[in-house]
């Protein structure tokens, strides 16, 4: 089954159980358990630039945002 769109696939095995049994199985979204994938940030859902220390793990322009609120100094 080939299709450009993975919706008018489901609509199709819809009356074949098994078979879309087998086909999320073998195309659903890989679990991560490690690297950048696994944690988003917590206020808007990014994936990169993480600040993890002190268990924040806010990306760096919502830490921008939210910094003074936790407690954060700009000393310069």
């Amino acid at each position: 089954m080939t299709t450009s769109d993975y919706r008018k696939a489901f609509i199709q095995l819809e009356a074949k159980p098994a078979k879309l049994k087998k086909y999320t199985k073998h195309n659903s979204p890989k679990v991560r358990t490690t690297g950048i994938g696994k944690r988003p940030c917590r206020r808007c859902g990014r994936y990169g630039a993480h600040i993890r220390s002190y268990d924040i793990n806010l990306c760096r322009q919502c830490f921008r945002e939210e910094a003074r609120a936790i407690g954060f100094k700009k000393f310069s």
